[in-house]
């Protein structure tokens, strides 16, 4: 199974935000940049089998983006909010048994966490915009191969 993180594109920075860190939406220029990755990620031809949304605002704008490019709808799941782990994607995973090509649309530092943890004990940080891709022999496996690290520069070339 092949597992996408995409980290979400740029956001307004916490201190410039007044409302509440749930609703902190993507700038107009992180928009603009992710429609640009978004058709580079088509263009990779990754055969998604579904893309998964943390609820969060940035993200569900990230995931729309993508979704739109892709012609393939997004589903927002809240295990991919702030307290995302190896658990939950552990429990992600049982809830879509089946799949082999899956999307993850979230926030930093859980996601490099979760990759760090799949791939052993690694450091790592997905930039705005990111997408890493592990690969598991299986769902039920939380052990994996770290398939590519794609930085954002490199998807808007």
């Amino acid at each position: 199974m092949k597992i996408y993180f995409l980290r979400h594109g740029a956001a307004v920075e916490p201190e410039d935000w007044k409302g509440n860190d749930y609703d902190r939406p993507l700038t107009g220029d992180g928009r603009e940049r992710m429609a640009a990755e978004a058709k580079a990620i088509r263009k990779l031809d990754l055969r998604l089998d579904a893309i998964l949304t943390s609820p969060l605002v940035r993200a569900k704008e990230t995931a729309e983006i993508v979704e739109r490019e892709l012609k393939m709808a997004s589903r927002e799941d809240e295990r991919l909010g702030g307290d995302f782990d190896v658990a939950s994607l552990e429990a992600i995973l049982k809830d879509h048994v089946g799949l082999k090509v899956l999307m993850l649309v979230g926030h930093e530092p859980s996601m490099s966490s979760v990759i760090g943890r799949l791939i052993g004990v690694a450091r790592m940080d997905l930039k705005k915009g990111g997408l890493a891709c592990v690969e598991l022999p299986d769902a039920t496996t939380m052990t994996g191969e770290l398939h590519s690290l794609i930085p954002p520069k490199v998807l808007l070339l």
